[in-house]
């Protein structure tokens, strides 16, 4: 079960780690996130980290469930919007 933090504003998400929210939810891997946005598997790893703490969840999974829980947005038909727009299917 998710429980998001509402004692709180929750600290904006920004445009990459939006990517990254789409990603995940494609249940794309911190190396595939890396290869999709020219970044590192540690950079990918280190923004899922920042997602973890600014949507109040533990694990790496949680993520997109709470971007949707806290915005409303599928971050799933978002990605493959993206991706399709990008010329590429994960």
């Amino acid at each position: 079960m998710i429980e998001l933090a509402t004692h709180r504003q929750p600290a904006p998400i920004t445009a990459r780690q939006r990517e990254v929210v789409m990603l995940l939810a494609a249940g794309c891997s911190n190396e595939e996130v890396g290869e999709r946005l020219g970044i590192s598997p540690r950079t990918a790893k280190a923004h899922c980290d920042v997602l973890r703490q600014k949507l109040g969840v533990r694990r790496r999974r949680q993520i997109p469930i709470a971007y949707r829980l806290l915005t409303g947005e599928d971050p799933l038909a978002a990605e493959y919007g993206w991706a399709l727009a990008k010329g590429s299917r994960h």
